[in-house]
């Protein structure tokens, strides 16, 4: 049974995760993998007004534009918004520094809250290369904190070893690692190596792409608790621990997978969904060798 980092209840919709950086995340983030530039800022405004406070983006989603508009169009002080967004996959340092000035520019923010390493392809000059290029953006004062995205445990080591070589003001803060995680894909390695350095887990497809919904156990729980199969999911996610990421460009459904704040699974109810199988339903750059 994978162990549970216990969370202070009860959980809210403003619940919010200390980061090693020292800045507070909200656990309930919106993802816009994906989301089309002409509906982006309709569907993060939608967000915001819903109660999230917390945006994923990426340069690879072509989207910072529209979806850092739509999160700041609301009228919330920045200071309570969240905006994350990611250097694009297999870019090294030159790359990566040229990305956070676009995102800047782009989105028209003076800081990007989170900031992360897409994905660990490139090899080892290229992941280094754009961890530093990370860690001058938080010095600079552009990027408050930094982290790593699809990072399996070969890849948290490098980069921890390579942390150890440097002066403390060079080597960076590694505050969050985000992967796929749900019930069908819990990967107890990579989280129980987090959670041993207090490194934040987010979970992308926590809503495993509705590729699952018709599961007898998410029927079951879903009809237990007066929720839906998505809610159960989601649950699931924040009770482990996790900030969870889900997307959405259904206006209603939006609100439904943020209304997850008013039950709460017992532990049957999550052992029932320690399925110990490793099934991803996106791609899987964890498993990327340190040179390909």
């Amino acid at each position: 049974m994978q162990s549970r980092k216990p969370l202070v209840a009860p959980l809210t919709v403003d619940t919010k995760v200390r980061l090693k950086s020292k800045y507070d995340m909200p656990i309930l983030g919106f993802g816009v993998y994906q989301t089309p530039m002409a509906i982006a800022e309709q569907v993060t405004d939608h967000a915001i007004k819903s109660g999230y406070r917390h945006v994923d983006s990426a340069v690879a989603y072509k989207n910072e534009e529209p979806t850092a508009k739509g999160m700041l169009k609301s009228g919330i002080p920045r200071e309570q918004l969240f905006f994350t967004s990611k250097v694009a996959p297999g870019r090294g340092y030159d790359d990566a520094k040229k990305g956070i000035d676009e995102t800047l520019r782009k989105t028209g923010l003076d800081y990007i809250d989170l900031y992360l390493l897409h994905a660990p392809y490139g090899g080892r000059e290229t992941r280094i290369g754009g961890w530093r290029a990370l860690v001058e953006a938080v010095n600079e004062g552009k990027v408050r904190s930094i982290g790593v995205s699809n990072y399996g445990v070969h890849h948290l080591e490098e980069l921890e070893r390579w942390q150890k070589e440097q002066p403390a003001d060079q080597a960076g803060i590694l505050s969050v690692n985000q992967i796929e995680l749900h019930p069908w894909l819990a990967r107890p390695d990579i989280v129980s190596w987090c959670r041993q350095r207090d490194i934040v887990l987010e979970a992308y497809s926590p809503l495993i792409r509705a590729t699952r919904m018709e599961e007898e156990v998410l029927i079951k729980l879903a009809g237990k608790h007066g929720k839906t199969p998505g809610q159960i999911l989601l649950r699931w996610g924040i009770q482990q621990g996790f900030v969870i990421l889900p997307k959405s460009v259904t206006l209603s459904r939006i609100e439904e997978n943020a209304a997850i704040f008013d039950f709460e699974l017992d532990e049957q109810d999550l052992e029932v969904l320690e399925t110990g199988q490793y099934k991803p339903c996106t791609w899987d750059p964890t498993i990327e060798p340190l040179e390909a």
